[in-house]
């Protein structure tokens, strides 16, 4: 079997590996960097017109070479970060999105001024006090006195980077309202927005409750009002997937516009009807696209779901890994950072696991006779839905362990009954709510939808309380995830028997998490809050207004493993940790260094004998030690220590992130008093 044609595909990955490797740089690249792709793509077609194989290896090259640009690209023209005020301020700005929470709303203005202060170039998002009666609308003014933050920093090294998230998204701060907000109508109103906003209310205002929010999100994508313990609970069970807008909508919508103007032009003969149904249908898509916010799930599925109209429009296969490749290609092009994403990785990892799955199966599945035909395809259908939620479960596995630390166990269960349920009922319900709305005979279509979200929402609930419906797990790092990554494509783009050189690679970074060393110490970015793991605990000091974000995180971080607060006196796991009045003592190896955790005990003892010293003060004087103090994490942030036989290694998010344009400065000495946590403000 002639494996070359399947070598454009891995344009597509070369094309993400360039992506990665720019973020994975230890400081911010030349510009000149950018205008290496051009060239070097001419090359490689020059050369590939001569010797094929050659001009295809050094497109790939090209590709990676283009990935780093793009991503390089994209960095430089967002705006830069700026740091809102310390204090409370007077925020006023345009409207530009409202979303729904279980108690309240939360706003996101554009061209928002602090104060007398200039106009914001990023956007600015503040959550308004339950109680406000004010109901803003994009396009309208908005007043309000609000507490504003920059985003948050990682909670350790290496953790998920809230500061680049937000640099790439366009936000610059976000907060909560002090007081009730004054809203003036606007001018003009954003199409889509508004739209998304209209339908939500609507929506909301005919199934209250968690069944409203839920039929809320299947439609425009937005799931700030779903309850916490709802979310959970879908979650739990493996039925996440259908609260994001992505494959499984689109088809439905765009399925039923093809369908729908196929009809209608059924008895027109000389019109090329399937040709104006398929525009109907992207049309329609787009639409959908831009109502839904344009979110990562949903611009893969889309360009997936134009690229198969297209080869079904030219006569050529259209469900194939050459299209998933244009798909992943385009939201990389248009989106360089998404693919850092849990979404982009988990949709497109889900996708691929399917397609290749059916293209192996499809020559292997018996043929049938045309008596035994609906017997096939009924037997087909069940097999499935079955095969699918395996596939989709086994190919995002390793992502929702590197980002979630968790795994489902019985979404195969839940998705048997809950995808079903969705396809038939809920979707076109949703769909022709929709078209009804215009006329306000929407309550006909939202009934039977919030039958079917009810249904789904219990079999949720049902499944979550099952015992180990989600087992918390030790993350894999991101090297184990590069393996899994790497190990899935190589699987599922090959077609001969080498592919199965992808399995070891991926039980390899499955693995991981095994041999992956959790820190000794963790010391939070405001100082108050430091974990020290003995044994199977991570014991932890909390000062007050210590963010329990950055707590549930590290536990995340320890494989769920307990938490227990830090005694004042006494020996833990074997006298692995050791505390006294005013300071604890942390040895992992009897022979190896020691770190020591100060609690109101002066430093010098510490200081000549410790190999690090922590304190959620400064530190004051000459120390031997490395210290890890309240200017060590004002100015570098939060702190990782690793205590080992050689030496103790002490690192530092600053270290671990380098000179990037969304890492904000070393800090000027008079923000030494505003340390407050900010990764949870939102």
């Amino acid at each position: 079997m002639d494996e070359r044609p399947r070598l454009a595909l891995w344009l597509a990955v070369a094309l993400g590996a360039g992506v990665l490797v720019y973020f994975a740089w230890p400081s911010e690249p030349s510009p000149a960097a950018r205008w290496l792709a051009p060239p070097l793509s001419l090359l490689a077609l020059w050369i590939g017109a001569r010797r094929p194989l050659a001009g295809l290896l050094l497109g790939l090259m090209a590709a990676a070479v283009m990935g780093f640009a793009l991503a390089s690209w994209q960095a430089g023209r967002m705006a830069p970060l700026q740091e809102p005020p310390r204090t409370a301020t007077i925020l006023t700005g345009e409207v530009a999105e409202v979303e729904l929470l279980p108690e309240g709303r939360r706003v996101t203005l554009r061209a928002a001024h602090f104060g007398t202060g200039p106009e914001e170039e990023r956007l600015v998002r503040v959550r308004l006090k339950a109680a406000d009666p004010a109901r803003p609308e994009p396009g309208d003014r908005l007043k309000v006195r609000a507490m504003v933050r920059p985003p948050g920093a990682p909670t350790h090294p290496g953790g998920w980077d809230f500061q680049r998230a937000a640099y790439f998204s366009g936000l610059g701060g976000s907060g909560y309202a002090l007081g009730m907000a004054e809203v003036a109508p606007g001018e003009a109103r954003p199409l889509f927005a508004g739209l998304r906003a209209s339908i939500e209310q609507r929506v909301a205002t005919a199934l209250p409750g968690s069944t409203g929010a839920i039929a809320a999100a299947l439609i425009t994508g937005g799931q700030s009002a779903i309850p916490a313990g709802d979310l959970t609970a879908m979650r739990d069970s493996g039925l996440a997937h259908l609260l994001s807008v992505s494959g499984l909508h689109i088809v439905a919508v765009m399925g039923l516009a093809f369908t729908l103007v196929r009809c209608g032009f059924a008895f027109a003969m000389r019109l090329p009807g399937k040709t104006i149904a398929a525009v109907a249908a992207l049309a329609v898509g787009a639409g959908y696209l831009l109502l839904s916010g344009a979110q990562v799930p949903m611009q893969r599925s889309f360009a997936m779901a134009a690229f198969t109209t297209l080869a079904l429009l030219a006569g050529r296969r259209a469900l194939s890994l050459r299209v998933l490749a244009l798909a992943a290609a385009t939201v990389i092009v248009v989106q360089p950072a998404a693919l850092l994403g849990a979404s982009f990785q988990m949709s497109f990892a889900a996708v691929l696991a399917l397609v290749a799955g059916w293209e192996w199966l499809r020559p292997r599945l018996p043929k049938a006779s045309r008596r035994a035909a609906w017997q096939r395809r009924a037997a087909l259908a069940l097999f499935g839905v079955v095969a699918t939620s395996v596939l989709a479960g086994l190919a995002t596995m390793p992502f929702a362990l590197h980002h979630f630390g968790r795994v489902q166990l019985y979404g195969v269960v839940a998705n048997a009954v809950a995808v079903p349920i969705t396809s038939l009922l809920v979707m076109p319900s949703a769909l022709a709510a929709v078209l009804l709305m215009p006329f306000g005979l929407e309550g006909l279509a939202l009934a039977p939808m919030g039958w079917g979200v009810e249904a789904i929402l219990g079999v949720a609930r049902l499944v979550a309380a099952w015992p180990g419906a989600a087992l918390a797990v030790q993350p894999i790092p991101a090297w184990g995830l590069a393996l899994c990554a790497f190990g899935l494509l190589w699987l599922c783009l090959w077609r001969t028997g080498w592919r199965l050189a992808g399995i070891p690679l991926l039980a390899m970074g499955l693995l991981s998490g095994a041999v992956d060393r959790p820190p000794d110490l963790l010391v939070s970015g405001d100082g108050r809050l430091i974990g020290l793991r003995a044994g199977e605990a991570l014991f932890l000091q909390r000062q007050s207004g210590a963010a329990a974000f950055i707590r549930d995180d590290w536990q995340r971080r320890q494989g769920g493993g307990s938490i227990e607060a830090l005694p004042r006196e006494g020996e833990m796991a074997e006298g692995v940790l050791r505390c006294r009045t005013g300071a604890c003592a942390l040895r992992p190896d009897p022979a190896g260094p020691e770190a020591v955790l100060l609690r109101g005990e002066a430093p010098q003892a510490a200081c000549a004998s410790a190999a690090v010293v922590v304190s959620s003060e400064p530190v004051r004087g000459a120390c031997l030690a490395q210290v890890v103090d309240r200017f060590a994490v004002w100015r570098d942030g939060p702190h990782a220590i690793w205590l080992d036989r050689d030496g103790a290694q002490v690192v530092s998010d600053r270290a671990w992130r380098g000179n990037r344009p969304w890492v904000p400065p070393v800090p000027s000495p008079q923000g030494l008093a505003s340390t407050a946590p900010v990764a949870a403000v939102e």
